[in-house]
């Protein structure tokens, strides 16, 4: 943090046997800073500063003093007057001095009726950005918001602004859910007023999911506006999302925010509409842009930048100077988002999904360093508590962007779990997301990590109700059983495969080995999981299960559901043997000797699944998340989702690139002819050595193959580079874009 001085000298607030020796918090103005500052003292240690508007004659004092300085800004000094400690913190107003509170309650050392701080304090901070926010929508598709009391989100909020938020974003008008505690009214309405309460800025997020040709519509949702701006004790901001959801024009959608505009400044008169440009085309980009510079509408408070807009950097160079831009980052989802999992194990893609417990703060902070020269703030996306993590850091980076990522783990980890060991608990976090890394039966620290979350588990049994504690647990316990059975069940897999080759009733045999996995491997940890999701829907009402816990979809965070998702082919395994039973003898024999051979095709034949990081050796990865980090210029594997989940196919099939950077094939036989046979959907134009490859088979199915003939020419030299043509395929949803999934090189 800017103007942070370290020091090696701690002196303890705390008094001899005799008795407590109390620390006085002074505040002439009764700030909110002081409040917060008293609470979450007494909720981690049992003292009870006392609140005063003047000095005490003696003891140790924390003096709070608004003044006029930078926006948002704190200053903090440490003083020596008659043999006492005297901590002055000066701020710009509320904000400042809470944001001054929530430093000095991130350094803090807290044991049992002990505080420790910083012998001298010299800090000077302000913030780097104007908007630092995070979007907690009330609605049954977050995974654990529906489920939250009032008192509930207070908390949140309030730790939000500990780590540096200004902003917090709700989501209004949403239909009831099982979970909810007050209808959506008027929870929004309880959050606009604690955000009243901690002067933070306040907004909402309101797309039409409707045709606004439709004047009934319209008409209603307009007046839904009209309820909602009466009831708001503060509205800073309207976020309008151009699509995502929502689909209609910028003809339609900027006279209807024109029209919001009035009400909005009737009840909010400082209050704007951000707009985003999410799922426009090009020629409505352009209209957008060109009424932003004919009007210079007041009413627009800026653009906002989201999955599926123009760049960050186009739309700078697009927009007026005078308009900020916010961005929209997806910092809650690892697959099918903005900024997923690169190259992550398939067998994590098909158990934790789309949202899972995922702490990135490595990757997240890359991210955000790369983006922050472009924007003047951000409000992210947030599906739940899953992220929670994720928000602090970027919380923090927006104050200082340059800040040391586990310095910011460190605090988190006082803050929220205590001192002692706020060093292993971040380097846990840390260690959560190195599990991620590279394939899952490679990566021997997933079981380390669980052993150093278990040590800490049993030495700190105080955490067992902290929500946050329960997720690190969740994740270090579901990842380490996730590699236990990804191996297991790939070996299983292996087995099967040379059995099909053998003669008798293969499949017999087969199907008697994939029921192998039907015991449970590493059944204590199994347990732990099972208990540590029924231990979060309590604490913080986290949706595992959609059966058990009423998750809105097995999507939304429904890991438990796919605690035991098979991590082989069994399903389409089972499949196909029931219809292989069909077959006349002869046509069996070839089509189990097809299942058998498939990922081994034979001496000098090679196979990938191009996206399984498992599976690839083949594959050129180009760069990576330290030059690349939006990976604009990189492979991405995706993961679709079919049948919610649970899809029977090939897994092969479920894991994909759009086409791979390039695949390169060294030490070939110079005499042999080749042939390559590529699985995927769509289009596939496919080059060896810079030539254009005329395929003998084309189909376009998911599932189905291409082959391609290698003229004999071009693997004269034993090398074979295999690159694609790109197509232009904008025009089409992205589940309909061409991709690849597997690769064979066949010797003939």
């Amino acid at each position: 943090m800017k103007g942070f001085l370290t020091v090696l000298f701690l002196i303890p607030f705390f008094c001899s046997a005799a008795g407590l020796q109390q620390v006085t918090i002074v505040s002439k103005d009764k700030q909110i800073a002081a409040q917060v500052l008293q609470e979450e003292v007494q909720r981690r240690t049992g003292l009870t500063w006392p609140i005063s508007n003047k000095m005490p004659e003696n003891g140790p004092v924390i003096v709070f003093n608004s003044i006029k300085c930078a926006p948002e800004s704190y200053h903090i000094r440490t003083t020596i007057d008659k043999k006492r400690q005297i901590i002055q913190v000066d701020g710009d107003g509320t904000r400042g001095l809470l944001y001054g509170a929530g430093y000095l309650l991130r350094i803090m050392e807290y044991r049992q009726q002990q505080v420790t701080l910083p012998d001298i304090l010299n800090v000077d901070a302000s913030p780097e950005k104007v908007v630092r926010g995070h979007q907690i929508g009330y609605r049954h598709l977050a995974n654990s918001y529906d489920g939250w009391t009032p008192e509930q989100y207070e908390q949140y909020i309030r730790d939000l602004a500990i780590f540096g938020a200004n902003s917090i974003e709700a989501i209004p008008f949403m239909p009831p859910s099982p979970h909810f505690h007050l209808s959506s009214m008027d929870m929004n309405a309880r959050i606009s007023g604690f955000c009243k309460k901690y002067d933070l800025d306040f907004s909402v997020w309101t797309p039409a999911t409707f045709d606004l040709k439709d004047t009934a519509k319209r008409t209603h949702y307009l007046l839904q506006f009209d309820t909602l701006f009466r009831q708001a004790t503060r509205l800073d901001a309207v976020f309008f999302p151009g699509g995502d959801p929502g689909n209609n024009p910028p003809q339609l959608v900027i006279p209807l925010l024109e029209e919001l505009s009035i009400a909005l400044k009737k009840y909010h008169p400082k209050a704007r509409i951000w707009l985003s440009l999410q799922g426009y085309n090009p020629d409505e980009c352009a209209f957008v842009y060109s009424y932003i510079h004919q009007h210079m509408p007041a009413w627009l408070g800026g653009i906002v930048v989201g999955p599926s807009s123009p760049s960050l950097e186009d739309t700078r160079a697009a927009l007026p100077s005078t308009y900020p831009i916010r961005h929209y980052p997806d910092i809650t989802h690892t697959v099918r988002c903005d900024y997923p999992v690169v190259w992550w194990d398939p067998a994590f893609a098909m158990t934790l999904g789309r949202e899972p417990v995922n702490p990135q703060p490595l990757y997240y902070a890359n991210i955000y360093r790369f983006i922050a020269p472009y924007m003047d703030g951000f409000i992210s996306y947030s599906d739940g508590a899953h992220d929670d993590i994720n928000k602090m850091v970027w919380s923090m980076l927006g104050w200082d962007s340059r800040a040391d990522v586990r310095e910011i783990l460190i605090q988190y980890s006082s803050f929220f779990f205590g001192a002692a060991f706020r060093e292993d608990a971040a380097d846990g976090i840390l260690a959560l997301e190195k599990n991620w890394d590279g394939a899952i039966a490679d990566n021997g620290g997933i079981e380390a990590t669980l052993l150093l979350w278990q040590k800490l588990e049993k030495e700190h049994a105080e955490l067992a109700t902290n929500w946050r504690w329960q997720m690190c647990l969740l994740r270090a316990y579901y990842d380490a059983y996730t590699r236990k059975r990804a191996i297991r069940e790939a070996a299983l897999e292996t087995a099967v495969n040379r059995t099909l080759l053998e003669g008798g009733d293969a499949i017999g045999r087969a199907e008697k080995i994939l029921k192998q996995a039907d015991e449970v491997i590493m059944p204590q940890w199994r347990n732990r999981i099972v208990a540590l999701c029924d231990a979060l829907f309590k604490s913080v009402a986290l949706q595992t299960s959609v059966a058990k816990y009423q998750a809105a979809g097995p999507e939304r965070g429904a890991v438990l559901d796919f605690l035991d998702r098979p991590l082989n082919n069994r399903w389409w395994l089972e499949d196909k043997f029931r219809y292989i039973r069909t077959l006349p003898e002869t046509a069996q024999r070839k089509a189990l000797d097809t299942i058998a051979r498939w990922e081994n095709p034979g001496p000098g034949s090679y196979y990938d699944a191009v996206g399984n990081i498992s599976k690839s050796p083949h594959v050129v990865r180009t760069e990576d998340l330290h030059t690349d980090p939006l990976v604009r210029r990189s492979d991405a594997p995706g993961f679709d989702w079919w049948e919610s989940g649970y899809s029977r196919k090939r897994l092969s099939w479920m894991v994909s690139l759009r086409w791979p950077s390039a695949m390169r094939y060294d030490h070939l036989d110079t005499t042999a002819q080749y042939v390559i046979r590529v699985t995927g959907y769509g289009e596939s134009l496919l080059r060896a050595n810079g030539v254009r490859l005329t395929p003998g088979l084309y189909n376009k199915g998911i599932g189905e193959g291409k082959e391609f003939a290698v003229p004999p020419a071009l693997s004269k030299t034993g090398t074979l580079l295999l690159t694609w043509d790109s197509i232009d395929e904008e025009h089409l949803n992205w589940r309909q874009h061409s991709r690849v999934t597997e690769v064979w090189l066949i010797k003939l």
